[in-house]
């Protein structure tokens, strides 16, 4: 077997009914393109094996091992607002569960492994350039500090799969998460009110999730608040990169709090709390400042789930979790306010500073990555890089530079902070369209790999990369994500 520890299968053995037991595609010519050997390290896994023939069997889902229970996972969602109670994996597998050499348990799952029950008219197929992006993007959020999942190996399948633009390779992503449940999968008992099987999903979720809160009375109110503590968190860390997830439905939102599915995902050039990537968000619901409301919707749908669970009167159950999203509202608010903090390198969030920040950005085409990137040199009275960013500078910057310096009490340290967490290399969208571009339409994966390279180090500054931390020309066209792979 090409891992050293065999599979765990806890979800298949304590959630039937919630999956379908299927098998992964038979592929022409499977074969390895990237194996990410540090993950495969940190899991306990051995990196040389998931090379083998055996290993990239397995990576793409051709042959699994013995040990492994592979499931599609069913799951309900709202979907840019409107409700499917029938979702679930229609292309994807849980193969099972790893356990590290620290005991933290692992999904290992795969994206694009061939047709399931819950393909929806789908060819269960995904190609190589969006397998590519999630590789890419889900390594810089890890880097970057953010929950992801994360990619373990990208395969390619030996044959073309036909997308709107026409023939593409077709490939497989294995990633592993903390788990796969999602606000989606509770939906799917609640929609059937089915609350035993609620109730052994929720068992389930606090065992992996939140042990403490094992047997506790009212264990489904405190795990709610728990889920929502954790998906404030995470998006108050998306925000404070102008990271643009593009499709925030149920299905897609963890009970983890780890950032999942990057299909129309990307990092925004220019602040504008209305940037959409995404081409079917043609109203944008899911635009980057839209990103915190649509966290709390998305909690009080998993609170509609847990109502039977969290009080038999209904009236009860609805207001106690009703503060619960609340109290996730001021838990936001204070996640946003320490990233700005911590961008800024302010010893102490000042949100005078911050709001008067974002208002000072509004209608100026700067760029949101270079600004905090140009503060170093800005707080030691070198502003031209800064004011360079504005369309007009103005003396609205001149007051904001004054305050922003008297709010500092150590410059020195504040300039250490600041370069441990604001990057110098993000996923550009142009590099990201030139890398996958290169990759799908003529094989070359050195710019992929190059780019890689860059957004896995982000804090770190390399001499002849320069192009990596620049934005896109003024005059680029727009780039467009689309949500399938």
């Amino acid at each position: 077997m090409p891992i050293s520890r065999r599979f765990e299968n806890s979800y298949a053995e304590d959630l039937q009914g919630l999956y379908v037991p299927w098998q992964g595609q038979d592929w022409p010519d499977p074969g390895l393109l990237l194996i990410n050997t540090p993950l495969a390290q940190e899991l306990g896994l051995d990196a040389q094996a998931l090379q083998s023939p055996e290993g990239v069997a397995m990576l793409s889902g051709h042959a699994l091992p013995d040990s492994a229970r592979p499931l599609a996972q069913a799951y309900a969602g709202h979907q840019f607002g409107g409700f499917s109670p029938q979702l679930g994996d229609g292309r994807a597998l849980l193969v099972g569960e790893i356990i590290d050499p620290q005991g933290h348990r692992w999904d290992l799952h795969l994206k694009g492994s061939g047709r399931t029950p819950f393909a929806r008219g789908g060819d269960g197929r995904a190609v190589l350039g969006p397998v590519l992006r999630e590789y890419l993007i889900s390594e810089a959020m890890s880097a970057l500090g953010v929950p992801t999942t994360r990619a373990l190996a990208a395969c390619t399948t030996g044959e073309k799969v036909l997308r709107q633009f026409g023939p593409e390779p077709g490939a497989v992503l294995a990633r592993t998460a903390a788990s796969h449940l999602r606000v989606g999968t509770f939906q799917f008992f609640a929609a059937r009110g089915e609350k035993d099987k609620l109730r052994l999903l929720l068992d389930y979720a606090v065992a992996r999730h939140d042990p403490d809160l094992t047997g506790a009375s009212d264990a489904a109110l405190r795990f709610l608040g728990r889920v929502g503590a954790r998906q404030a968190r995470l998006v108050a860390q998306w925000m404070g990169l102008g990271f643009i997830h593009g499709v925030m439905n149920t299905d897609n939102t963890t009970i983890s709090g780890e950032t999942i599915d990057y299909g129309p995902c990307a990092f925004m050039d220019r602040y504008d709390p209305a940037t959409v990537f995404s081409s079917i968000d043609q109203m944008g619901r899911y635009a980057y400042g839209n990103q915190p409301a649509i966290v709390l919707w998305n909690l009080a749908r998993l609170a509609e789930a847990l109502l039977p669970l969290i009080d038999t009167d209904e009236e009860r159950a609805i207001a106690r979790a009703s503060e619960v999203i609340e109290d996730t509202r001021a838990i936001y608010r204070r996640a946003w306010l320490e990233v700005f903090s911590r961008k800024l390198g302010l010893d102490a969030p000042d949100e005078t500073l911050i709001d008067g920040m974002h208002e000072l950005w509004t209608g100026q085409g700067v760029d949101f990555t270079s600004f905090f990137r140009a503060l170093p040199d800005a707080l030691n009275g070198r502003t031209e890089g800064l004011a360079d960013l504005f369309e007009t500078p103005g003396d609205t910057l001149t007051a904001w530079l004054a305050q922003y310096r008297a709010a500092i009490s150590d410059p020195d340290r504040a300039i250490a902070r600041m370069s441990e967490c604001n990057p110098v290399y993000i996923p550009r969208n142009h590099l990201v369209e030139e890398a996958l571009s290169a990759a799908s339409e003529k094989g070359d994966m050195a710019p992929f790999t190059a780019l890689l390279a860059r957004v896995q180090a982000p804090f770190s500054p390399v001499d002849g990369a320069e192009r990596y931390a620049q934005p896109a020309p003024t005059d680029a066209p727009q780039i467009v994500t689309f949500c399938g792979t």
